[in-house]
């Protein structure tokens, strides 16, 4: 409606009210034939997302950092590794949020996702240990509202002894 607002100049209260209508009547009607989740309308978690995207750009600027000290240097010490990366995730939005998190990550691309896993291409070998995309599978599971326990370093494993 705002969008509407500002290219079409008009706010005469009629139009006003009935664009009000009709949207709450076009929500209504999309709740009763339950076609409204979390998948499909995830503005609930809105707050949830930005917040991520602020964190991720830190992690990209970080990455951004590593791979110019890596393709720079003199012996050009790149190192390519494909790897599996565990998804917590449940849902396919969680599962796509975390591959395209991981892809907009310099030195990493998402190459393939599978039920329990995304094949990861990273340009050096540092960057491609599944722990340290823990922190980044968590939060963008957070992100979307899904609750996942990332096991990470120093964890210790349920039937693991000391």
């Amino acid at each position: 409606m705002a969008t509407w607002l500002t290219l079409s100049g008009y706010f005469k209260p009629m139009l006003l009210s009935l664009g009000v209508i009709s949207i709450v009547l076009t929500i209504w009607i999309a709740k009763r034939m339950r076609i409204l989740d979390g998948e499909t309308a995830p503005y609930l978690t809105a707050p949830l997302t930005i917040g991520y995207f602020a964190w991720l750009f830190v992690e990209i600027i970080k990455a951004n950092i590593a791979v110019v000290r890596a393709v720079m240097s003199p012996d050009m010490a790149i190192s390519p590794t494909l790897t599996r990366i565990p998804t917590p995730q449940k849902t396919d939005i969680g599962k796509v949020m975390f591959a395209n998190s991981i892809t907009l990550t310099p030195g990493t691309v998402s190459v393939d996702i599978q039920d329990d896993h995304i094949l990861v291409h990273a340009l050096l070998s540092e960057m491609s240990d599944p722990e340290d995309f823990a922190e980044m599978a968590e939060r963008s599971g957070w992100a979307i509202g899904e609750n996942i326990d990332v096991p990470r370093k120093g964890d210790r494993i349920s039937g693991e002894t000391s």
